[in-house]
């Protein structure tokens, strides 16, 4: 019989066993990437992640004898829900053994949590912030995964389904042979709008840089994304919060942004991807863990371009063939020889076009899934 075991988030065996658990499940698959078992832990430290200081969680394991077999976390995100007039909650960090008895009561608890909350339809998987991980893998089981990007088996889908879910929405991610080669069409266009528009790449030489130019790239997000689907615009601890999360997780010429004097037009933000150390230290830092992500994300030959985007007044004027082209450069030239295009929304049709007519093969989907309550 499953039992429910709602989490004591100041009971650290409670936390552990939380975060421990997929570890357990996933253990002998060479796709799953553990977390860093640091980080994973915060999201339940509601002393130290700035989440609680505007929303707030719960989470739930489930069960059977002394063994568990399946955890969820379900959110109610009142920024984002007074922001958008709305009121819905979030599932996330759903992993559950292939019985649909156990993903069964999960969501039952979780719907229970937020009725009682006033909270009228459910939506997931989600995270925390902005840069966390979104929905569940329903194609693309036999590729690694992008740097923070959610595994799964493919039996996900269907215990979903089975609680009563429908899709709301896909991300698709693509991969780009770095060896690939732009048409020369598109670096005449680039340089062309350059000229005549007077646009420029900013390229950042240290993190210093970086840290300085960091706020007024989460001001362009807030411009470029406004009208996209559940937006909410970064501000606050938040922002500081990804901006120390980016500044950590890359190099200061892996970022590009564009500008026409002062104003940023656009950006394009590539990380390495440092997954195989993940996988090697078991997402624990110490004792040599630290060392293990140090080499990767020094000699790893893939690149991750997750976050992107141009501001709506300059979209149509030639901008996405600079980013195409800087994103060739910055493969090139650091010699990645694979590179993701990480979670594009279904929305961003026309940009998925162009990006496949330029050799981008879109390999992998997420699905968001959403129900009444």
């Amino acid at each position: 019989m499953v039992h429910m075991h709602k989490v004591q988030t100041d009971n650290p065996r409670d936390v552990e066993r939380f975060v421990r658990f997929p570890f357990h499940l996933y253990r002998g698959c060479p796709y799953w990437v553990p977390p860093l078992v640091s980080s994973a832990r915060k999201q339940l430290d509601r002393e130290r992640h700035p989440y609680y200081r505007h929303s707030d969680a719960d989470f739930f394991l489930a069960t059977v004898g002394k063994e568990v077999v399946g955890r969820i976390a379900v959110l109610e995100p009142r920024k984002r829900n007074a922001y958008r007039g709305q009121k819905g909650a979030f599932f996330a960090l759903f992993d559950a053994v292939d019985e649909g008895e156990v993903a069964s009561a999960l969501f039952d608890a979780a719907f229970d949590w937020a009725r009682k909350r006033g909270l009228e339809t459910i939506s997931g998987p989600e995270g925390f912030s902005i840069g966390d991980s979104l929905g569940v893998l329903i194609r693309g089981f036999e590729y690694l995964p992008a740097l923070g990007i959610a595994y799964n088996y493919p039996y996900y889908d269907r215990l979903i389904q089975e609680a009563g879910f429908q899709k709301q929405t896909d991300y698709f991610s693509g991969y780009l042979l770095g060896s690939a080669r732009l048409p020369e069409r598109i670096r005449e266009i680039a340089e062309r709008v350059k000229a005549r528009r007077g646009f420029q790449v900013l390229t950042c030489r240290t993190k210093a840089e970086m840290r300085a130019l960091a706020p007024r790239v989460v001001d362009a997000y807030n411009a470029a994304f406004a009208e996209n689907r559940e937006f909410v615009p970064i501000t606050g601890e938040d922002a500081q919060r990804i901006i120390n999360r980016f500044i950590n997780l890359t190099r200061p010429d892996l970022s590009k942004v564009v500008v026409k004097g002062e104003e940023i037009v656009g950006f394009v933000l590539g990380f390495p991807n440092i997954n195989r150390a993940l996988q090697r230290c078991g997402g624990r830092l110490y004792p040599f863990g630290w060392a293990m992500l140090l080499w990767e994300f020094n000699h790893t030959d893939r690149i991750d371009f997750n976050g992107g985007g141009i501001l709506p007044k300059y979209q149509g004027l030639g901008v996405d063939a600079i980013m195409f082209t800087e994103l060739e450069k910055t493969i090139h030239e650091r010699g990645f020889r694979h590179a993701e295009i990480v979670q594009v929304n279904e929305q961003n049709a026309k940009m998925m076009r162009e990006m496949e007519a330029l050799g981008v093969n879109f390999y992998k989907t997420h699905r968001i899934y959403e129900r009444a309550l």
